[in-house]
């Protein structure tokens, strides 16, 4: 039985699309030329597809039961159509909100959607009659704060992109609507502030989605990685976020946001290295406060990445460099662990890696009580059966503590995986591998790139007026609204001439 005749038999009633006839390639079908039956073919097998033909009008419509909201529906068509004939029907079309569609391939993503495809005298429409439910605004819990607001994003774009126009009432603020996945085509909304974003910086960007070959995007933090400058570096090159008041911030300071929807997280750019290391509560309290918090997560970054491997450097290479009321109880500690200080770190490193993954998995109160009685009961027991000493023990739980005082969980764990390179250099060539060690580190980020732009600005290339919103957090009054990184490339290299 043809499929048409098949339609053509339906009167008010919801059928499920046969499954008996051959799949039709899309390479097949001419996707510009209108033709109901040609979109209808191009879901075949699929039960939850509604199909409703009302003969006497010859209007056809077709959408997903689960997709679609009953009462958008109801109202927005087909109590017009109950009620209609044909002569009425040209104005109800025009006055109802229905959008015409000029070609089949953009009906099929109009169903996928969640609308309603509706066919007219060889001219089709869509509805927009999503009803898919969304979770409620809640807040934050990988970005928690004390000050400032506490709503995050959800799932949904529209919602997110609305709870940033919320913030940002401004004609200027510019939306650019774009897809990425071969089988997902997931929906991905650029934002940005018309004669403030660099507009070579989101050509490029708007190029590299475009590119993307790849048969589903499911969520933000899977987009940026596609879009990297240098994909292999272990470095962020896209600051991700779930907080809409960070997003503001940083459109008004001239960057963009990318939203995908079904993704509660949204991407800025361009990014130096140092955003990473910013919070909503430095602009909230005192500068004065805000500079010094700043400075202790610097400090934390260079504890992190250095501190088990400077135990592991002296301890194997540079005993001299211990001062003399320490060395007794160094040796006495090291003297029970048959391991080298190279091993013994290593180890305990893993260790605590595995209780930081355990805690994150687990329901809270469960990863709680397994972080801290896991970490004691296992410090202790590694003590005493001589596995390891004590300072190291402290060195370790030093270097951990300060991981979580970097406010971004995506560099954090990037410099968790440089702290293993260092040990492993100190451990072989000691601080001599410690130095090499820091000089790999600053050549790999001075070369890294955010949209092509420097990621170790404002220090490579410097811009001292920038440093007054980087390492420290200036009174208002000598912020500058535009980083130099956000500017355009002729911008920037004019004033370095200069």
């Amino acid at each position: 039985m043809g499929l048409l005749s098949f339609v053509k038999k339906m009167t008010l009633k919801e059928e499920s699309i046969p499954t008996e006839r051959h799949p039709i390639s899309s390479s097949d079908i001419d996707i510009h030329s209108l033709d109901f039956s040609h979109i209808v073919d191009q879901f075949q097998n699929c039960e939850d597809l509604r199909i409703r033909h009302f003969k006497e009008l010859d209007i056809q419509l077709i959408y997903f039961d689960n997709l679609v909201d009953k009462q958008i529906l109801n109202e927005g068509i087909l109590d017009w159509i109950n009620k209609g004939n044909t002569n009425e029907l040209h104005r109800e079309i025009d006055s109802s909100g229905l959008k015409e569609i000029t070609s089949n391939k953009q009906a099929v993503i109009d169903v996928l959607n969640g609308d309603v495809v509706l066919s007219f005298e060889d001219r089709l429409f869509s509805l927009q009659a999503g009803g898919a439910e969304n979770r409620s605004i809640e807040e934050s819990e990988t970005e928690s704060i004390i000050l400032g607001p506490h709503d995050s994003f959800i799932e949904s774009a529209d919602v997110n992109i609305s709870m940033i126009r919320k913030r940002l009432k401004s004609s200027h603020l510019k939306t650019i609507n774009l897809s990425a996945g071969e089988i997902t085509k997931t929906s991905i909304t650029i934002m940005y502030l018309e004669d403030i974003a660099p507009k070579e910086e989101l050509e490029y960007l708007k190029n590299r989605i475009n590119d993307i070959e790849y048969s589903g995007i499911l969520d933000t933090n899977i987009l940026v990685q596609m879009i990297d400058d240098q994909p292999l570096s272990p470095f962020p090159q896209f600051f991700t976020t779930e907080r809409p008041d960070v997003s503001a911030s940083k459109l008004l300071s001239g960057k963009m946001v990318g939203i995908v929807d079904g993704s509660p997280y949204v991407f800025c750019a361009p990014v130096s290295f140092f955003d990473f290391f910013q919070s909503v509560d430095d602009y909230s309290q005192r500068w004065i406060t805000g500079t010094f918090i700043r400075l202790l997560r610097m400090f934390a970054f260079v504890i992190t990445v250095a501190f088990t491997a400077i135990y592991v450097s002296v301890t194997t290479f540079h005993y001299e460099m211990v001062p003399q009321e320490l060395l007794p109880s160094l040796i006495e500690s090291r003297s029970k662990v048959p391991f080298p200080p190279l091993i013994e770190a290593i180890f305990l490193e893993l260790v605590i890696e595995l209780l930081r993954e355990a805690g994150a998995r687990l329901p809270t109160k469960i990863g709680q009580t397994i972080g801290i009685v896991g970490g004691i009961v296992i410090g202790q027991a590694a003590v005493e059966a001589g596995i390891t000493s004590n300072i190291l023990i402290i060195a370790v739980a030093v270097s951990a503590i300060s991981s979580f005082v970097i406010p971004s969980y995506v560099m954090s764990a990037s410099i968790r995986i440089v702290r293993f390179s260092f040990i492993l250099l100190a451990g072989f060539w000691g601080n001599m591998g410690l130095v090499f060690g820091l000089g790999l580190l600053v050549i790999h980020l001075t070369t890294l790139t955010s949209l092509k732009t420097p990621y170790m600005i404002p220090f490579s290339p410097t811009f001292f007026n920038d440093w007054l919103d980087t390492i420290i957090r200036a009174p208002y009054m000598f912020i500058k609204d535009r980083p130099e990184q956000i500017k355009t490339r002729n911008e920037t290299i004019n004033k370095m001439k200069k």
